[in-house]
Formats: C-alpha cells, sequence, structure tokens
C-alpha cells in the first residue's frame, strides 16, 4: 500500500472527526467559550494518545491552551514541525447561517460550519497523516496546535521560550493560509502584517438639542466621520504617510475574478490603483471595523458630544509594526476636524513577513504537492496576517518554513457560511503525507 492509499484509508474517519472537532465552539475572543477552547484543546489530545504518543500535553502560557506533541524521529531523519490552531473566529449573527455554525452541514463537495477550514481542517490534515502512518511518521514529528491565532497568538512567544526544546525543528509546515484556486496548491511567500487602535473625537463635554445648537456647533459623529475619510485619498489609496509598500508582484490576479469572489455589487469601483494583487498582498490597507455612536433604532436630534471608531491597517510584509501605528496615530491626530478633541488609543499589532521557498525541504514539497494536485504549485502572498510565522522565524531561524493552505478563494474564512471543499481536503492530506515520506528519505 502507498502512502497515498493509507490516507485514501483513514479520510472518511478524519472528516468525521472533523465535524466532531468542528461541534466544539472553541472561540478564543470570547471568554464565555474559554472552556470549550479548553475543550478542544483536551479532544485533539485524545486523538493523539490513540496513535501511541505518549509524550503529548496541553501548555498554556498565560493565554488560551495548545497542544504539543512529539512523535520521536528514526535514527539519522530530521524533525518535522506541523502547525494548525484550534480556536476559531466568532459565528457573528447566527440567524445569517444557512445552518447551526457548529454542525458541519455536507453540500455539494463542500462542508460548512464555523473553522471547518480555519483553522480545523488544517488540524485534521495533520492528525489524518499520522493516522495514515500508524502512528509512526517516518520523521520525527512535533505537533503544535495554538490555542488562540485568531486573537493575535499574543502567549506564542512565552510558549516557545518555555517550550523551545521541545518546538526545536528543523522544518516547520504551517498548514492555515491559503490556495490559488478549487483544485490549485500555493505556497505563500509574503503576508502583511498587521496594526489597529480606537480613535475617540469629542467636541463637546455634554449633548445637546441639534435644532438649537446645529449649524454653529460640530456633533462629534460627523467629525468622526470626517476623520475617517481621511485615511484614503480620492481613487481609494490609503493616504497614511509612512506605511511603505513593497514591489508588486509578478502574478496576474485579474479584477473579474476578485469581483466574483468577493462577491462585489455591480457598479462598485476597487479600491486604490497599480495591480491587484499588490493591493491585495504588497501594499497598506486602511479599513474601519467598527464604530460606538447612537445607534439609528435609539437616534433622536441630538448632537453627539464623543464617538469612537476602531481603524484596522494591514502593512506592507516588510513594514515595521512600531512604526506603522506611529504614523496611523500622527495621521489621525493631525487630521482632525474643526478642532475636535482626537485620542488614539493602541491595539493589536503583528509582523509581516516574506517567506523563502528555497532549499531540500521546499522542493520536497514543491515535488510532493505537484504529485498530490497534479499541477504545478502556485507561489503567493495573502493579504491577511499571520504575525506567528515571523514570530516562527525570529525563534527558529536555521529551520526552513513552508506555509500551505486547505483553504481556497470560497471559503469564507471568517465570514458566514465557512467551507471546506473536500477534494481539496484530501489533495492537501496526500500532499502532507508525501512530504513527510520524502524527506525521510533525502534528508
Amino acid at each position: 500500500m502507498t502512502i497515498t492509499d493509507a490516507v485514501d484509508a483513514v479520510l472518511p474517519a478524519a472528516l468525521d472527526d472533523l465535524a466532531k472537532l468542528v461541534a466544539i465552539p472553541s472561540v478564543s475572543a470570547l471568554p464565555a467559550h474559554a472552556g470549550d477552547v479548553r475543550a478542544s484543546a483536551e479532544w485533539i489530545v485524545d486523538q493523539v494518545r490513540e496513535l501511541g504518543c505518549a509524550d503529548v500535553r496541553v501548555v498554556a502560557e498565560g493565554g488560551q491552551p495548545a497542544v504539543i506533541a512529539r512523535f520521536p524521529a528514526p535514527q539519522g531523519a530530521p524533525t518535522v514541525c506541523l502547525y494548525a490552531h484550534h480556536d476559531v473566529q466568532p459565528t457573528g449573527d447566527v440567524a445569517l447561517w444557512t445552518s447551526d455554525p457548529f454542525r458541519v452541514r455536507a453540500e455539494g463537495e463542500r462542508l460548512f460550519g464555523r473553522g471547518v477550514v480555519d483553522d480545523k481542517a488544517g488540524v485534521m490534515v495533520h492528525l489524518a497523516v499520522l493516522r495514515a502512518f500508524g502512528g509512526t511518521p517516518p520523521v520525527g514529528v512535533t505537533l503544535f496546535v495554538e490555542g488562540e491565532e485568531e486573537v493575535g497568538s499574543p502567549s506564542l512567544a512565552a510558549i516557545m521560550e518555555r517550550h523551545r526544546d521541545a518546538l526545536t525543528a528543523d522544518a516547520y509546515v504551517i498548514a492555515d493560509s491559503g490556495n490559488w484556486n478549487v483544485g490549485e496548491p500555493a505556497f505563500t511567500t509574503t503576508l502583511r502584517g498587521l496594526v489597529d487602535c480606537t480613535v475617540e473625537v469629542s467636541t463637546l463635554d455634554h449633548a445637546l438639542h441639534s435644532g438649537q445648537y446645529g449649524g454653529a456647533v460640530p456633533d462629534a459623529l460627523t467629525a468622526l466621520c470626517r476623520l475617517l475619510a481621511t485615511l484614503h485619498d480620492a481613487d481609494g489609496n490609503v493616504a497614511i504617510e509612512g506605511l511603505g509598500a513593497m514591489p508588486d508582484p509578478e502574478l496576474d490576479y485579474p479584477e473579474q475574478r476578485l469581483r466574483e469572489e468577493a462577491g462585489l455589487l455591480d457598479g462598485v469601483r476597487l479600491l486604490g490603483e497599480g495591480p491587484i494583487a499588490g493591493r491585495l498582498w504588497t501594499k497598506p490597507t486602511a479599513t474601519v471595523i467598527g464604530i460606538d455612536a447612537t445607534t439609528v433604532a435609539d437616534a433622536s436630534n441630538t448632537l453627539a458630544p464623543s464617538a469612537r471608531a476602531k481603524v484596522s491597517v494591514r502593512i506592507a510584509p516588510d513594514a515595521d509594526p512600531d512604526a506603522a501605528l506611529a504614523a496611523l496615530t500622527r495621521h489621525l491626530e493631525s487630521h482632525a476636524p474643526w478642532g475636535a478633541r482626537v485620542r488614539v488609543t493602541d491595539g493589536s499589532q503583528g509582523s509581516g513577513t516574506t517567506v523563502p521557498f528555497r532549499g531540500p525541504v521546499a522542493e520536497a514539497a514543491r515535488e510532493a504537492f505537484r504529485q498530490a494536485w497534479g499541477v504545478e504549485p502556485v507561489f503567493m502572498g495573502q493579504g491577511g496576517s499571520i504575525p506567528m510565522v515571523a514570530d516562527f522565524q525570529k525563534a527558529f531561524p536555521a529551520a526552513e518554513i513552508v506555509v500551505t493552505a486547505v483553504c481556497d478563494p470560497d471559503s469564507r474564512m471568517h465570514g458566514i457560511d465557512e467551507s471546506l471543499h473536500l477534494g481539496d481536503f484530501a489533495k492537501a492530506c496526500r500532499a502532507e503525507a508525501l512530504l513527510l515520506e520524502k524527506l525521510g528519505r533525502t534528508i
């Protein structure tokens, strides 16, 4: 039996277990789900123990629980760390989902549910591969399943420092990115960074009747709207000075494809200028992701004394997050309309990175993915931020890192009706198994 045959034999059980894992609502951002995050970590531990692995434990260094499991390397073989995360995003309005987000629904070639692709499919790829090898892979394997990636991995650095010996490996396979298309695998080579902040605008020390004082006295919500509008120029380019950008990628991203994938309404123009791949992967973005103000339902004829918004900025892969946050703060403080008072509170930040694809592990990965998928893999960037990739690079600079994926452009990560393509899941499992087999023979 070939290793791909062995993978195919364990796929039905892996999909059943994926549904069980999705059923645990491990939302790391919501304190009410802390017990569920712990439960999902313990569920993974149980699966690893069933493979005969005795060296498995849950670790937490001031944050959400992660799982570290070690399968010893055969004599002379390298050790590969397989990374995924078991926490998921909040669901948003459950009423907008076609079905219960924590109960997997199958339709056609896709499975639907929160976390079914991001990143519990990544967890199950690793487990399926270990099962295909019967718990004795041809290389040493460290399975590392994090529990707080969706909130920026705040305690990851502490986990890496405290458990460095357990996590040290010759190569890292991070199954938490995106493929180019259904049936077309990709290796991620650039990732943007992220900074965000909360900006509060104040114009009054108390609310006022809008008829009595409107026309002379500015309200805070209108001032906030004018301030937020300065984040872009008329063409939609980010207007924050000092953010910088990397050169545009060579990969062509057709506009019509983007419009269809994003669900852009007819007549709505794209933001910015230049090649689309650059706008998505190597240039900065600025997005207002939340506003605190009086709701429409509660609105009255009142001048609001204060209002606030959360601003999220994706930065170029090579940009310094501290400098970017300082640039964002300067912009907001210096563009206050009508002398309004502006107070900026720092939020989260994470480094972007470039991921060089070179070396024996990279070449083995290219061949394994070509063999499993039947097509050449694509090398692409990601507009989203995965700061822990940079954390791995910093902590283990001598190791090769390969960033792989189980999602596709229609997976709707973080969104309503998140989904996994079944064919791509199977191919991802076969590719990773082939990679470990090749590394056991060649390195």
